[in-house]
This record gives C-alpha cells, structure tokens and sequence, in this order.
C-alpha cells in the first residue's frame, strides 16, 4: 500500500469520475467540511499516469549519487568510491516546486579500467532507455574526457532532453571551468557543487522545463497496440527459456560478454489467440566475475522493462529458496504500481519435501503479494503454459477494475459500522467518505475525522480485495485528514 499521493500539475480535472459523480461527491465532502480546493488537488493528485523519470548519467566519480542525494533530499544513494556496490533501489521518488517525478541514479559501480568506456555507456543506455530528461554530470575541475564524449554521443542519439551539469564547482572560482563544458555542445552547463548544494536550484529549475507534466490517466490505453508484458526475475532463473518456450522458437540469445547489449528487442507473441509485446529482460549480458555490477546491471535493466510494461510476470526458481534479490523484484514491480502474476519456474524438477517448505516460504516470505496470481510453470518441458495468459489477463482485469463512488461509500459505511477504528487517546477516528480517483492501478483517496492507523488502512484494503476483486494488481489507499476548523455548515 502506498500512503502517498502524488502532485502531477497536470491539470487532470477529476480523475475518473464522471461529471454527475463528480458533482455529488463534491456535494458530500462540503457537506462534511472539506475545503473544496482540498478535495480537488487530491483527486487531481490521486488521478495522474506514471511520474516522468529523470535519468542521471555520467562516467565514475563524477558525483552522481551525491547529486541524486542532494535531488531527493535524503541519503539513500549509496556514494562510495570502492568499484563493484550494488544497490537495494535504483530509482527514488523526488519532487521539486511542487512537482513530483523519479530518479533514476547510474553512479556507484565501475566495471575494469580496460572496459570503463564500455561499461560507462551500457551502464547510461539502460537508464536513458526509460527516461523522459536526462541530467549528465561531467566533473568540471577535470573537464571534458573521451569518455564524456563517448556518453555525449549516446545522448545525442537517444533524442532525449539533456540538462548538463558541470558538478564540483565549490565557488566563484570554478565557474570558468563550468563555462568550458559548451564545447561539450549540449547547452548551458549548470555549475552546481551536488556536495555543498550550490546551483542544484537553478540545475532542478532547467529539469522541470526538460520533464514533461505527468500524464492524465491514459495509461495502458493511449499507447495502444498488444498488452506489454515485462518478463522479470534474477539472473538464471530461466527468463531465456521461458521467453523462448513461450513464443515456440529460440527468439532469445543469451551471451556471456558484458556491454555488448544495446535497445532490448521486444517481442511479439501469439498466445491464446491474442497478440501480446514481451520486454525482454532476459539477455542481461554479464562477466561471471563481475556478479556484482551483473546485478546492478540488472537492477537497471528490470528497472527499464517495468517502466515499460503494464504487467510483470515475475519468474522465481522453485527449485532454490526464495531469496532477497526475488523479493525486491517483486517489490519493484509493485511500488511500479504494475499488475503482478508470479510464475515458479522448474516445478516439474521438486520432489514432495522440497515441495512442502516451498509452499511454507511462500507463506512467509512473499504474504505481502497473496493477491497475485501464481503459477507453477517448467520452461524447458512446457509445463503448464498454458495457464500463464489466464493468470496474466486476471491480473490485468484487477488493475484496470474501478468501483463507482456510490457503492464504495456504500462499503465504507459498512466497514465504519461493523469494525470502527480503535479508540486512541480518547478520540476515535472515523472514515467519512471516500472515491476511487484512478485504475491502473486502482488509487483510492479516503477523507477521514482523524488519522488512520496503518494496521486499519490494511485491514481496509484487505476487505477492498474481498468485496471487490482486484485480483494481480497493488492498490494504493491515500488518506485526508479533516483540518481541526469546525464543520461548515
């Protein structure tokens, strides 16, 4: 569940409701002393499409995960000098003059010196693939290197917008070596020092000119064309066979040579009589012995796919104990607020014991996702793949399913009165009403007489599922709290 809503400045006016809908929902919150502009910037934020995301690219040690730091206003990017660390996340949620978007960070993990131009340009082409802006940092007490050349090339065929920023300029004497970088030929370099803040202002200023406005809820709808289904899950868990058994041909070369990658092909695939666009995942190019940048290179590259797609069918080992790495796929997918179906791969190779605690690990470890629907599928016989486009278009139907505002209001009064939130001190804070302002995924906004405890929004989303479905996909619940002003009536 997601506590959060999220400023779009997209002017979408309603959400989803209709205009009668509207109307009468706007009537009910007057009625409970709501501040009408209050209710309209939460439908409005409640009602956006995916947040534009904003790549940050650069060779090594030029400070990008400082300035992703200093972007989002907390340290959370791992800044680190030591070559080969790996992330938990590689994109973080930021906002600037009230405007929302992601970050994706590209610093931290620097392949041999032999293959850094390589690895410095694959490493950026994954995140640029899902970008809508691009900030390239380059070092300005260094200057313009082969390298940043290399990248500039990259940039300039991707045809995305790019904000350059000529970082580590600490004060008047360094804005000479940030007026250099025009030779760099990609416009004004923002002198910026992403240690101390200086110029990040200006910089975030030029990004939200470069961003484009989160989109109204169009998604999965306006692009058109085949469903987009990403294919995700750690290397070697069988993303290659799967794909290629699905589409009934080897479609699929798996190679061992690291940043040889380019553009993923996306394939299309007939199953069950209905034309759908896989996002390859599954040609992660890796060196055994550089595992750890394999696995940020993964990270990146899932990350692009789930962008992508509008459902994540996420492949999991049956045969080895769900690892940490499977949930944080998993948790990508569903912060991504994507429709989720879970397929356990080799199933045909357990026996009965290994059967047993697998059944236990997926009690345990993945509860958090029990909406999903799951399937037990073998890549290399074919088991049981038939099951797969059932599980996917259940998932699909629970992330598009809206519930209208009338029987929802309806179904909350019914939760108030037979399980009404725990007293706390003294006081005991009621749901008032409520609308579902968005699908894709189902977003809801409740306005309530106080704060909700988390246990009880979860026990309100727990009872959503069971009235209402929602099979295979999150549900993010957003709560407003009646200001302490009175009732206007």
């Amino acid at each position: 569940m997601n506590d959060q809503i999220h400023s779009d400045g997209s002017g979408h006016e309603h959400g989803e409701l209709g205009d009668a809908e509207y109307a009468e929902f706007m009537e009910l919150a007057a009625q409970e002393g709501f501040d009408p502009e209050e209710v309209e910037g939460a439908l409005d934020e409640a009602g956006h499409g995916p947040l534009p995301v904003l790549a940050v690219v650069g060779r090594p040690n030029v400070g990008k995960s400082t300035l992703v730091n200093r972007i989002i206003g907390r340290r959370e990017a791992v800044v680190q000098d030591k070559p080969g660390v790996t992330r938990d996340r590689v994109s973080y949620e930021a906002e600037w003059a009230g405007r929302r978007f992601k970050v994706v960070d590209t610093g931290g993990w620097e392949q041999d010196v032999l293959g850094l131009d390589a690895s410095v340009a694959a490493q950026a082409e994954y995140a640029i693939e899902t970008a809508d802006a691009v900030v390239f940092v380059v070092d300005s007490t260094v200057g313009a290197t082969d390298t940043d050349e290399a990248v500039v090339k990259l940039l300039r065929r991707a045809g995305k917008p790019v904000v350059l920023c000529a970082n580590k300029v600490d004060g008047q004497s360094g804005e000479a070596d940030a007026t250099a970088l025009w030779s760099l030929g990609l416009g004004e370099p923002y002198p910026v020092s992403s240690l101390h803040g200086r110029g990040t202002g200006d910089m975030l200023d030029a990004v939200l000119e470069a961003l484009p406005d989160a989109p109204a809820q169009k998604f999965g709808t306006a692009l058109g064309g085949p469903r987009r289904i990403a294919l995700i899950g750690r290397p070697n868990v069988g993303k290659s066979s799967l794909l290629n058994k699905v589409a009934g041909e080897d479609r699929v070369v798996v190679n061992e040579l690291a940043g040889t990658t380019r553009d993923p092909v996306d394939e299309l695939i007939n199953l069950g009589g209905i034309t759908w666009k896989f996002i390859d995942t599954a040609g992660i190019r890796r060196r055994v012995h550089l595992q750890e940048g394999a696995d940020y290179y993964a990270s990146l590259r899932t990350a692009a796919a789930v962008e992508k797609a509008e459902v994540a069918v996420v492949l999991i080992d049956s045969s080895e104990s769900i690892s940490v790495q499977d949930q944080r796929i998993i948790t990508m997918a569903v912060e991504a607020g994507r429709a989720l179906v879970v397929a356990f791969n080799k199933w045909d190779t357990l026996d009965e014991e290994r059967r047993y605690y697998l059944e236990r690990e997926i009690e345990t470890e993945l509860a958090q996702i029990s909406w999903a629907p799951r399937v037990n599928v073998s890549a290399v016989t074919g088991r049981h793949m038939e099951k797969l486009v059932p599980a996917i278009e259940t998932a699909i139907e629970g992330w598009e399913t809206r519930v209208p505002t009338g029987r929802l209001n309806a179904f909350l009064g019914e939760i108030v009165a037979s399980h009404p939130h725990p007293i706390r001190g003294g006081k005991q804070p009621r749901i008032l009403f409520g609308t579902q302002a968005g699908t894709k995924p189902p977003r809801f906004v409740l306005f309530a007489s106080g704060f909700l405890e988390h246990g009880y929004r979860r026990f309100v989303e727990r009872r959503l599922r069971e009235e209402f479905g929602f099979e295979g996909t999150p549900i993010h619940i957003s709560v407003r709290v009646r200001e302490k002003r009175g009732r206007n009536k």
